[in-house]
């Protein structure tokens, strides 16, 4: 059983990264941390490394549920979306699958919240 959900843009990166913030924006999440790989690797290590960003994503009523339930689940939270180039210049955009973590915890409660984003996620991941 996959991880995650996973698709594959014919789109400049710049573009594919704006359709994915537009796109999480409509299913209700917003960006909260944001990391540019290549330019982290540049900075730190001096080496060239493909376009790659790593989004946090954060659904606010659901963060909030799942806190609610837990104050550690924080260490889960946001969920995270890759946006990368690849050596033939397609963009790979994935998301995990939030049950596959948050399960981890063993609460019915946090589950159920769980199960509501990834649904959530695989729309989104589905309308890109």
């Amino acid at each position: 059983m996959s991880y995650k959900f996973q698709t594959t843009l014919q789109l400049p990166f710049d573009d594919a990264v704006e359709r994915v913030r537009q796109a999480l924006d409509v299913f209700g999440f917003g960006v909260i941390t944001e990391i540019d790989v290549k330019a982290v690797m540049k900075k730190k290590l001096d080496l060239e490394f493909k376009n790659y960003l790593i989004l946090g994503a954060c659904n606010p009523q659901f963060a909030h549920k799942a806190l609610s339930q837990m104050d550690d689940i924080g260490l889960l939270l946001p969920c995270n979306v890759i946006v990368y180039e690849t050596n033939d210049n397609q963009v790979i955009v994935s998301t995990m699958k939030p049950t596959h973590l948050l399960g981890l915890v063993g609460s019915e409660e946090v589950t159920q919240v769980a199960q509501i984003v990834e649904k959530k996620l695989e729309d989104f991941i589905l309308s890109l």
